[in-house]
């Protein structure tokens, strides 16, 4: 029997699989993947030397704990085609955004323990953000089971109301690619004002790694850092009072609402 077993050979995968093995949590012995496709698996065993095969219903009779790393469009396929192997010795932890505990566990079937995570892009770094939510018949050993394999790839936390995980999605699930924006604005705003497009991605990448390090090294709350640093009459002022012009936070607000409101959309559909 394996530990762990992946369906989905992705990214998010290989990064669980990465972090598990170098935070020494399993061997490569302990895991499997399954892929419809024979070059993610071939990529993944030259890679991690973890087992691969094709066929999803044996990765699950084989596996103690199961990780659904499908994309949601078709994951319902996936579940129906292993439901017939699915006993309440297994748990299934799923990262399919969107994708409901009830509508899991309806694929599964009732007896099935589930997990639902809410991670993000970072985790290919180690530097992800996941949130665990429970399902009926999971318990607090399982939680504490994913709450370890995320913690592998980065930072995770549990919440009861799986409610959440629609707001989740649209602050820290979405939330990498808010970062990449302003990136993009900051390095635009740097060549308006004459730097050459190579200096300002440095002066903005290293702005930006700075500044997310001083907000959890340096005991400040984001307000005080900012207030430090927006000296009466100086540049920095002058140039927050532009964004503050512009609606900048409203605008941030108003985006993790939309997201929020899409993710609670396709958890209905």
């Amino acid at each position: 029997m394996k530990h762990i077993g992946f369906i989905g050979a992705g990214n998010m995968a290989g990064a669980l699989i990465k972090g598990l093995l170098e935070a020494e949590l399993y061997t490569a012995e302990d895991m499997a993947v399954s892929d419809a496709l024979p070059a993610q698996l071939r990529k993944v065993k030259r890679q991690y030397g973890v087992e691969g095969m094709r066929d999803n219903t044996r990765l699950v009779q084989t596996a103690h704990t199961v990780v659904l790393s499908v994309k949601p469009q078709i994951l319902d396929q996936v579940l129906a085609e292993i439901r017939p192997v699915v006993t309440k010795k297994q748990l299934f932890i799923s990262i399919a955004a969107g994708v409901p505990l009830a509508r899991l566990e309806s694929g599964l079937g009732d007896h099935a323990r589930v997990i639902r995570v809410m991670p993000n892009t970072p985790a290919l770094l180690a530097k992800g953000m996941a949130v665990v939510t429970r399902g009926k018949k999971s318990t607090a050993k399982d939680e504490k089971l994913a709450l370890s394999l995320f913690r592998g790839v980065g930072e995770a936390t549990a919440v009861k109301d799986e409610a959440l995980l629609d707001a989740v999605t649209g602050l820290s699930g979405s939330g990498p690619a808010y970062v990449y924006l302003f990136a993009e604005a900051l390095i635009a705003g740097g060549s308006r004002v004459g730097l050459t497009p190579k200096l300002a991605t440095q002066l903005a990448l290293q702005t930006l790694t700075g500044a997310a390090a001083m907000l959890q090294e340096s005991g400040y709350s984001p307000q005080q850092l900012r207030e430090m640093v927006s000296s009466p009459g100086g540049t920095t002022l002058a140039g927050l009072a532009r964004l503050h012009k512009g609606k900048f936070t409203d605008t941030v607000e108003a985006g993790i609402e939309a997201a929020t409101r899409r993710s609670r959309e396709l958890g209905k559909a």
